[in-house]
């Protein structure tokens, strides 16, 4: 259902409101240069400063502008089941396509819980949904044997593994089925990702590259192995210096550079990032050929 470069959006804010002129020309860009589904609200959306009004604007804008042409895949993910039924209820009004729902953080329920919680979302809407693990943000993990498990449940249709764990993908397949989506949430890692098995990325670097992650992508899909090593030799220094301050501080600053009229403006407790990130990304950028 899902496959290719999906990015993760930025969520653009301007005098602390969300710019949703802008948001809007963010969506079509993206489209325009290939992107293959769109992640409105996710981590990357600074989803955690947003109001439940306001995510439901934002959800509905990228819908109303991507109008058909590419999925979008919500991002509904919280710690209290009952919260995650409503903002997903939510998104399928807004007519997203899908649900990108992390595991339930802070609160820390064990496997069976974990089970549980995305059994009764499935319950209660019928919007496909994409598991999504990442333990370095949640602490709570969704271990493969519960993703097999998961995999039984009508409507959960793939996983975004941000769990930097590779073997993964190979213990998904064999449990799950290759017709489980299994997306990469690892920009650094995603070659290697695909090799074995995956079939795209929810990419942060997406955001700034979304030509380059859409060839990467295509390259990886047709099985041209050689050119995808050299997309990611050319793309790996903005991997990493994406991630050198908070994210998605050195996201909004790389955009900021090559798109001046998209703000770097972050919610607090979010903060701009360090001189030595900032550097770091105006050499990534140089490197991929971005300015």
């Amino acid at each position: 259902m899902f496959r290719g470069s999906i990015p993760a959006l930025v969520t653009p804010f301007r005098d602390e409101a969300f710019d949703e002129e802008a948001f809007r020309a963010f969506v079509e860009w993206q489209i325009a240069e290939g992107s293959h589904a769109l992640v409105p609200c996710g981590t990357t959306g600074e989803s955690a400063t947003l109001s439940a009004g306001e995510q439901a604007r934002v959800i509905r804008a990228c819908v109303e502008q991507a109008a058909g042409r590419v999925p979008v895949i919500a991002g509904c993910g919280g710690n209290n089941t009952q919260s995650v039924i409503a903002l997903m209820q939510s998104a399928r009004d807004a007519g997203a396509d899908a649900a990108l729902v992390v595991a339930p953080y802070y609160n820390r329920p064990n496997q069976d819980g974990v089970f549980a919680h995305y059994e009764a979302l499935a319950a209660a809407s019928d919007l496909p949904i994409v598991l999504y693990t990442v333990p370095g943000r949640t602490v709570t993990d969704i271990k493969p044997e519960t993703v097999a498990r998961l995999a039984t449940v009508k409507g959960v249709v793939g996983i975004k593994d941000a769990s930097g764990d590779l073997g993964r993908v190979s213990a998904h397949r064999l449990s799950c089925g290759t017709g489980f989506a299994q997306l990469s949430g690892n920009d650094d890692m995603t070659l290697g990702y695909m090799a074995m098995g995956g079939v795209g990325a929810i990419s942060v670097t997406a955001n700034v590259a979304p030509r380059l992650c859409a060839d990467f992508q295509n390259a990886c899909l047709e099985g041209r192995w050689p050119e995808a090593l050299d997309l990611q030799d050319r793309l790996y220094p903005l991997h990493a210096a994406l991630f050198t301050d908070a994210s998605p501080g050195p996201i909004k600053y790389a955009l900021n550079k090559i798109r001046p009229e998209f703000s770097s403006e972050l919610r607090l407790p979010m903060t701009p990032p360090s001189e030595a990130s900032r550097k770091a990304v105006d050499a990534a950028l140089a490197h991929a050929g971005l300015v």
